[in-house]
């Protein structure tokens, strides 16, 4: 009996994906649920001219998310340091599977309203545990690589999912069922991924410790992701700006129809971050941070310019300068926290500076999607774009202020 359960757990261990493969599956995974969060932006036009609700409901429904991401990080951001990661993230693609069916389904605000924020806690309870599984399976001879693609991998999926729901909406049929059928088959090949994973974390004690919500981060460590807030909240904050008012703005102030124009918008700040981050991987970080701090003000003033001149390609100049800043950003902050932090603090830690960007890619922006709502589209977007311009000037400031 016993050489039989041993014989058993070695046919198990060789299905194991080696750690190359499982890398590479991981950092699929990661493009999946980015790819499926940024996918309702182009459709957010679309829902409201099928059922006819407000632009506070729309805001409401973006809201939703991210009330869903931002807690599932404060509860379950540490989770997987203890439990270890594949049960993590199976619980994750199940609660995603849920939401995306729910998405195709969902004839109402009320379906959308809870596909939305189910698909927030699943996204939430799916980064953090991707991104320390990056860290775990990262190469010994190449120890940057996690680092970057923790920069890469959000940018590229928020990118592609917002194009390819945009192309699907403008050109496929079924516009708001054909998205979410695609991410759907997606998510289960995610799940399958998931089973022939090898467990990178050792379990250990504290798990119902671990859900307390809490923001704890190692007293070594606070310098360092204290001097990165400013870059994260700068860039975050624009992404925001992109993902609930970029369709809109396309729309509404350059009189861009297109839904596919509405998904290239995210797509043009989200794309140029992604190749940013490829093209300065071996920058030396304070470097890389000056140009993000510095691009982010520059690239979103010129983008407010274009807006106020109605030039669309002014506009768009802004918009690729603004995405290197956003790309130079993520590879310098979350490559610098992917260094830093020891085996067992790699959850919390990532939970917590997702927490940061989360916050200040989502409350901005609520209060945005209200405000357009009394001042006007143009007008809130230009307030909301000069703080950011402002943000990045104080991420150059900190920038300056730390170096020895």
């Amino acid at each position: 009996m016993s050489t039989t359960m041993i014989s058993s757990e070695q046919n198990v261990r060789r299905k194991r994906l080696s750690r190359p493969v499982a890398f590479a599956a991981i950092a699929a995974i990661f493009i999946a649920f980015t790819a499926a969060s940024s996918a309702p932006s182009p459709l957010y036009v679309v829902y409201q001219q099928l059922w006819g609700f407000s632009a506070v409901t729309l805001t409401v429904v973006f809201a939703v998310y991210v009330v869903g991401l931002v807690g599932a990080l404060l509860v379950l951001g540490a989770l997987s340091d203890h439990i270890g990661r594949r049960p993590v993230l199976a619980a994750a693609i199940a609660l995603e599977v849920v939401a995306l069916i729910l998405f195709v389904s969902a004839g109402n605000v009320e379906v959308l309203l809870t596909a939305r924020f189910l698909q927030g806690v699943a996204t939430g309870a799916a980064m953090t545990t991707l991104g320390a599984t990056l860290v775990d399976l990262n190469p010994p001879h190449a120890p940057g690589r996690a680092g970057l693609l923790n920069s890469i991998v959000p940018p590229s999926g928020l990118a592609l999912g917002s194009l390819g729901a945009g192309a699907l909406v403008q050109y496929a049929p079924g516009p708001t069922h054909l998205v979410w059928a695609i991410l759907l088959a997606g998510m289960v090949l995610a799940g399958v991924l998931v089973l022939l994973l090898p467990e990178t974390s050792a379990k250990r004690p504290g798990v119902v410790a671990s859900l307390l919500p809490k923001l704890g981060v190692p007293a070594r460590l606070r310098a360092d992701l204290f001097a990165l807030v400013p870059i994260l909240v700068a860039s975050w904050a624009l992404g925001g700006l992109y993902m609930s008012l970029g369709p809109s703005v396309a729309v509404g102030v350059f009189g861009l129809g297109s839904h596919l124009i509405g998904g290239l918008v995210v797509s043009l700040l989200c794309g140029t971050g992604a190749l940013t981050a490829f093209a300065l991987r071996s920058y030396p970080t304070p470097r890389v941070l000056v140009i993000a701090g510095a691009l982010l003000s520059i690239g979103t003033a010129v983008t407010l310019i274009g807006m106020e001149a109605g030039s669309v390609l002014t506009a768009a100049v802004g918009t690729v300068l603004a995405g290197i800043g956003f790309g130079a950003s993520s590879l310098a902050s979350f490559g610098t926290l992917a260094l830093l932090a020891a085996p067992t603090e790699r959850g919390e830690l990532f939970a917590v500076a997702l927490t940061i960007s989360y916050v200040a890619f989502s409350v901005p922006a609520v209060i945005a999607g209200l405000a357009a709502t009394t001042y006007g589209l143009r007008s809130t977007a230009l307030i909301y774009g000069l703080v950011v311009v402002s943000l990045g000037g104080l991420a150059l400031l900190a920038q300056r202020t730390r170096r020895p």
